[in-house]
């Protein structure tokens, strides 16, 4: 294996363990199938396209953590992963208090924003090369538009499995304004991961301007 390869390879390996630990008696199978048709696609699709198109270590780097943010949520069911018991220590041990909605999903999507900028930016650089002032525009509608796909696809098959598998997938908690609010945030996290992306370029920029040449 070349030296260049073995960051993405430690993340699959990573990953596929930290999946397979999590497939262990989800709390409930069915939603947590349905969560993973996401996985079961973009990974292999990663995987398989990883010689034609190689992203950077930090884009891998991020979609490992959202992957893995994914996963968590996919275990427990969004709506109900424990996220108040696992910050107890900031409250003297007595846990965070109770709420009537779990935001770990707006968390999540805002994450998705976020973590996933960085490869549609590169992916966008290799393939279509925009200009000027598209060439920050269409990264950042793209995961938008994905955003607002993924809220259809919720919606589509809610409608077709229905009852407590719909509600679970779903994952409204009672919000009329769920989706909305869930792609405003995807929304914020991808013009903070625009800002983040670029800065990260330019240092990449800067400490190659300043290595020296080969001998």
């Amino acid at each position: 294996m070349h030296r260049t390869d073995r960051f993405p390879a430690a993340l699959l390996i990573a990953f596929g363990t930290l999946w397979a630990a999590l497939a262990v008696a989800p709390w409930y199978r069915r939603d947590w199938l349905l969560e993973n048709v996401l996985v079961f696609i973009a990974v292999p699709l990663l995987a398989a396209t990883y010689r034609s198109l190689r992203f950077s270590n930090f884009a891998y780097g991020c979609l490992f953590v959202f992957f893995v943010l994914h996963e968590i949520g996919a275990h427990y069911t969004y709506s109900e992963v424990p996220w108040r018991e696992w910050l107890s220590w900031a409250n003297d041990g007595t846990g965070l208090p109770d709420a009537s909605r779990n935001h770990y999903d707006r968390f999540v999507h805002c994450a998705y924003g976020l973590l996933v900028f960085p490869a549609v930016w590169e992916l966008f650089a290799a393939r279509a090369s925009p200009q000027r002032i598209w060439r920050y525009v269409l990264p950042v509608t793209f995961v938008m538009a994905h955003s607002v796909i993924y809220e259809l696809v919720e919606w589509a098959a809610a409608a077709v499995f229905g009852g407590d598998l719909g509600v679970a997938y779903l994952g409204t908690q009672g919000d009329e304004w769920d989706s909305q609010k869930d792609m405003a945030l995807a929304a914020a996290g991808t013009l903070v991961g625009l800002l983040m992306t670029l800065a990260v370029s330019s240092r990449a920029r800067g400490a190659a301007a300043h290595r020296p040449p080969p001998s």
